[in-house]
């Protein structure tokens, strides 16, 4: 399997999360003819627990590109609105454990440079989805899964390998339905992974911690339209409650228990400047280093949006459409990693436990913590990359040779935990 330019296929055609059409089915291609059990569509989510799913005509145009660009019908059809998670199930010759990889495989909303020094536009695989770009590496994260899924299909372990590709990262939406639906249940060790964030090429870290709780939630506000200048008094604007609620969840205290963020990234509403508007939509996130302290947040921007709303006489109803917890990694996997590290030629630098110092947050924290509750392990690693802009940037690009050294890693971590 040439990683390096299924890479750049998959960077050519970026899709968001739960549009992952295209990209998804061409995992299950490639798991299938490596011989792996193969679950995907409907019986890889939770349909009831899927958080930020678009709207129905996105995923249909999203659904219809795919299927122009190539991707297997009959694959298609099982993953019709939205249902983009693959798993990769491999048994071994003999009884063991059952080790979990996570992959995601999500794009972002961000217009590719066109720059000549771009990699990937000087390179001819620029993102030909405008609008849509890979920008956070997780093209790169899909093919080093299916890298390893091919090291291991000789099937010379003990126990089991769970291959399991995430769509919506972004917007922590995607995991929380996989866990939901059992995916997690059976797994002993889980490792999931990153490349980059900040970290330089040949530097690895078996762990990672920092990263913060958070709440995503959309709220909707419903009015009475009525003429602005001819009847003003009988209209109730949706959007004067949005904004009462947005001046006063920005009015939120700092806690004492530790880092919180709070932030309203949309508020739209209204049709014209005559007309009361009758409906308006806010997306607001919370986050906090505690999931206690988040929860707190969480609570009291409830209770903002439903008072601005009572205050306004609007009806008024609020949808979570993502979420993430802290992440703990266990000892025992951080250093089985940073062991494997040192038998892999590029690894220069070889650390334990980074702290993010991003203050993001990683729906992957719902498998790990899954998986802990149920008497097992987990850890979440950092694989360094240079980039030459940030995560979410335009400019954003990793550095290829990262790819088949991050297979071999955990190829070998596979293969310890499998003995």
């Amino acid at each position: 399997m040439d990683i390096i330019s299924l890479r750049r296929d998959l960077h050519q055609h970026p899709e968001v999360g739960f549009t992952e059409f295209r990209t998804a089915s061409k995992v299950v291609e490639a798991l299938t003819s490596l011989k792996y059990n193969v679950i995907f569509g409907r019986d890889a989510l939770d349909g009831d627990s899927r958080r930020g799913v678009p709207p129905t005509e996105v995923l249909q145009d999203a659904f219809n590109r795919a299927l122009q660009d190539g991707a297997n019908p009959e694959i298609l059809q099982e993953m019709e609105g939205g249902y983009t998670a693959v798993i990769g199930i491999l048994k071994g010759k003999t009884e063991g454990p059952t080790v979990a990889f996570r992959f995601d495989m999500d794009a972002l909303p961000v217009t590719e440079s066109t720059d000549s020094d771009h990699f990937p536009q000087a390179n001819g695989f620029r993102s030909k989805y405008e609008g849509n770009m890979h920008a956070c590496a997780h093209d790169g994260h899909t093919v080093i899964g299916l890298g390893l899924a091919e090291k291991l299909a000789d099937r010379n372990f003990a126990g089991t390998v769970k291959l399991i590709f995430q769509p919506a990262e972004e917007g922590v939406r995607g995991a929380y339905s996989i866990v939901q639906k059992g995916i997690l249940d059976d797994v002993d060790h889980i490792y999931c992974m990153h490349l980059g964030t900040d970290v330089p090429l040949g530097e690895f870290h078996g762990g990672s911690s920092g990263f913060l709780a958070s709440t995503k939630m959309a709220a909707h506000f419903h009015g009475v339209s009525s003429h602005a200048g001819a009847s003003p008094e009988k209209g109730k604007n949706a959007l004067l409650g949005a904004a009462t609620a947005l001046l006063n969840i920005h009015a939120i205290p700092r806690f004492s228990s530790g880092s919180t963020r709070i932030n309203v990234g949309i508020l739209n509403g209204g049709t014209a400047a005559n007309i009361i508007p009758a409906h308006a939509k806010m997306v607001i996130e919370t986050r906090s280093v505690t999931e206690e302290t988040n929860a707190e947040i969480e609570k009291r921007v409830r209770n903002i949006v439903a008072h601005s709303a009572g205050m306004h006489e609007l009806e008024h109803e609020i949808e979570i459409i993502g979420q993430a917890i802290t992440i703990h990694c266990d000892q025992e996997l951080v250093d089985l990693a940073m062991e494997e590290a040192r038998n892999v030629d590029g690894f220069s630098t070889i650390k334990a436990c980074r702290e993010s110092g991003s203050a993001g947050s990683e729906d992957a924290s719902f498998m790990i913590r899954r998986v802990q509750d149920n008497g097992g392990k987990g850890t979440y690693m950092i694989i360094g990359t240079d980039i030459p802009a940030p995560h979410h940037h335009p400019k954003f690009d990793i550095q290829e040779e990262v790819l088949p050294r991050s297979v071999e890693l955990l190829n070998l971590i596979a293969r310890r935990l499998l003995k």
